[in-house]
């Protein structure tokens, strides 16, 4: 079967995908666009539809369901936009467009590449539509329902570039108690969101944000929250959400428990701390067989190849978690998550022969 993709044909089946609002919110969006990639698939293969937590996947093979030697995992879900983000433009070389980038259009490639291969292949092509709110009910669902591979392309964005590492996730809730008073008279109270901004300015003391790019442990404060309905109050309770991204070798945070990690943090601001969720920092050994294979196959097509590392967390995690590498290699773009998305139509068709390329180059 020849290898080549119609890389306009491909475009025209991006810009409906991209019209897809397939956001969290919108089950029945999630669906369609799940439909919609698999029904550009040949007839005859294995679909195999797995729904967790109203988030539907699909995993499709040629024959049985067995250990695969390599799996193409993209999601098709987005993050919210405004309307206009859902209306796919092109500009030259440039299609933009929610999710272009982040990673319909890689998703529409793997299926084009996993069609080419898939009766001559031990591969399997993943399609899942909860990777921006965590992938617990896609690709974690799918790996603890006994799917396995020896490794794993994800396809998130990376100019086809190899990332074989990224930061593990931590999201943490603070909280500060104190007593109401009315706003004229605030002696008389104790402002809970004062206390609070005090806990997480400790927090940011020892993991401040840099100034520039830097693989190092970040906090982010995602919010602050008290239960005040007007003005005239002094809150007797406030709430903060942190975001922490950590990478491998941080003695604070890699390794720890939940609990441990909510008494580190507390003993830092002097308040108690929560642990909402935890991932841990996700590596592949840049001397792995596959990974060198990956690198020489994006070569062959112009590309450096090169190691990356990703400050964001991704679905490898949870391949991570069950003793599975994977690493992401992607097409060329930009502004992910933005309102300026976009991603380079010129990279389809090396993205599209290199996984090609490595995946016949993989020793079965």
């Amino acid at each position: 079967m020849d290898a080549e993709v119609d890389v306009e044909a491909l475009v025209r089946r991006a810009e409906e995908l991209i019209a897809v609002e397939s956001v969290a919110e919108r089950p029945a969006a999630l669906l369609q666009a799940l439909d919609r990639v698999l029904a550009s698939l040949p007839p005859g293969l294995t679909v195999e539809r797995f729904e967790s937590g109203g988030k539907p996947s699909a995993l499709v093979y040629a024959g049985s369901r067995r250990h695969f030697r390599a799996i193409l995992n993209g999601h098709l879900d987005v993050v919210p936009g405004t309307p206009d983000l859902f209306r796919p433009r092109r500009e030259g070389d440039r299609l933009h467009g929610r999710g272009a980038h982040d990673m319909k259009v890689a998703a529409l490639v793997m299926a084009a590449v996993f069609a080419t291969l898939a009766e001559e292949l031990p591969v399997a092509l993943q399609l899942v539509t909860d990777e921006e709110v965590g992938g617990l009910h896609g690709t974690a669902h799918q790996i603890a329902r006994g799917v396995t591979a020896d490794f794993v392309v994800i396809g998130e964005q990376s100019a086809l570039r190899v990332v074989t590492e990224s930061r593990g996730l931590l999201h943490a809730r603070m909280w500060a108690g104190g007593h109401t008073a009315h706003a004229a008279y605030p002696w008389l109270g104790d402002n809970a969101l004062l206390t609070l901004m005090g806990g997480v300015s400790a927090v940011l003391d020892r993991y401040p944000v840099p100034a520039e790019e830097q693989w190092t442990t970040t906090v982010n404060l995602a919010r602050i929250e008290t239960p005040n309905g007007a003005y005239n109050q002094v809150p007797d309770s406030a709430t903060a959400w942190l975001d922490i991204r950590y990478p491998a070798g941080d003695p604070d945070l890699e390794g720890r428990s939940p609990a441990e990690l909510a008494r580190h943090l507390g003993d830092l601001a002097g308040l108690p701390v929560t642990v909402e969720a935890v991932s841990p920092p996700h590596r592949v050994d840049p001397g792995r067989p596959e990974v060198g294979l990956l690198q020489a196959a994006a070569r062959a097509v112009g590309y450096s190849g090169e190691l990356l590392r990703k400050h964001g967390a991704g679905d490898g995690r949870h391949y991570a978690a069950a003793g599975i590498d994977a690493v992401a290699f992607g097409p060329a773009g930009d502004g992910q998550h933005s309102a300026a998305e976009w991603v380079d139509v010129r990279s389809i068709a090396p993205y599209h022969g290199a996984l090609v390329a490595f995946l016949r180059s993989l020793p079965i």
